[in-house]
C-alpha cells in the first residue's frame, strides 16, 4: 500500500483551528493526527474531549488519536464517542496491554500500540497480531518540534520484521521529527504513516509540504 500522511495538529494555530482543519481538508492529508496529553505520562498538557469533538465538527478526515496518558482504559469510550477513528495508547501505560486493545476494537475504532524511545519492539512479540497499528515514538513524547532520534530506523526494521509474515498490513507509524530529510529513510526501513506537525504547519504552504511528503517514494 502506498503511505499516508497524518499531520499533527499539536503545532497548528490553536487561535484560528477551524481554518487549520479547513486546510487539512483541502490537503491530501490522509488522516489528522491528535495527541493528547495529561501532563503526568508526558510532562505537558494538550487537549480534551471539547477540542477534540470541535476538530471533529469540522473535519473530513479521520481522527488519529494519540493517547500519552496514564490508565487509558478510563477514557476510550469517550474519545470514541468524540470522533476517534483510530485510536493508539502507549505500550508502557498499559497494565493489560492485550485487554486494552480488544476494548479499543470492540469500539469500533482501530487498535494502535505506541512506544517511546527506549522502548525494544521486541516487547511486540506476544501480541503483534492483534493490532492495526504501532506508532514508534522518533522523540521523546511530551513536546513538538524535538530532533529526530537516529535509533528509530532500527526500530521500525524490527517492528517491519514481526509484522511481515504474521501481520502484514499492519500501519507502522513515526511521529517525531518527520520531515523531507528524513522521510525517504524511514519509509524504506518499513515505515508506511508519516505524522508531521512542525514541517508542515511552519511551512510557508503547508498544503505543498503534505505533497511532498505524500510524493516521497
Amino acid at each position: 500500500m502506498s503511505h499516508l500522511v497524518s499531520p499533527s495538529i499539536l503545532t497548528a494555530n490553536f487561535a484560528d483551528l477551524q481554518t487549520e482543519i479547513a486546510m487539512l481538508n483541502e490537503s491530501e492529508a490522509d488522516w489528522i493526527h491528535v495527541d493528547v496529553m495529561d501532563g503526568m505520562f508526558v510532562p505537558n498538557i494538550s487537549f480534551g474531549f471539547p477540542v477534540i469533538r470541535s476538530i471533529k465538527q469540522y473535519a473530513q478526515k479521520p481522527l488519529d488519536v494519540h493517547l500519552m496518558i496514564v490508565d487509558p482504559d478510563r477514557y476510550l469510550e469517550e474519545f470514541r464517542d468524540a470522533g476517534a477513528a483510530n485510536i493508539t495508547v502507549h505500550l508502557e501505560a498499559c497494565t493489560h496491554l492485550n485487554r486494552t486493545v480488544q476494548k479499543i476494537k470492540e469500539l469500533g475504532c482501530r487498535a494502535g500500540v505506541a512506544i517511546n524511545p527506549h522502548t525494544p519492539a521486541a516487547l511486540f512479540e506476544d501480541i503483534i497480531e492483534d493490532l492495526d497499528m504501532v506508532l514508534v515514538m522518533s522523540v521523546n513524547p511530551g513536546f513538538g518540534a524535538q530532533k529526530f532520534l537516529q535509533n528509530t530506523y532500527k526500530k521500525i526494521r524490527d517492528v517491519k520484521a514481526l509484522s511481515v509474515d504474521r501481520n502484514p498490513d499492519l500501519y507502522i507509524e513515526i511521529d517525531g521529527g518527520v520531515d523531507q530529510s528524513n522521510a525517504a529513510l524511514l519509509l524504506q526501513a518499513g515505515a508506511n504513516v508519516l505524522v508531521a506537525g512542525n514541517s508542515v504547519f511552519s511551512a510557508k504552504e503547508p498544503k505543498e509540504a503534505i505533497v511532498q511528503l505524500k510524493r516521497v517514494g
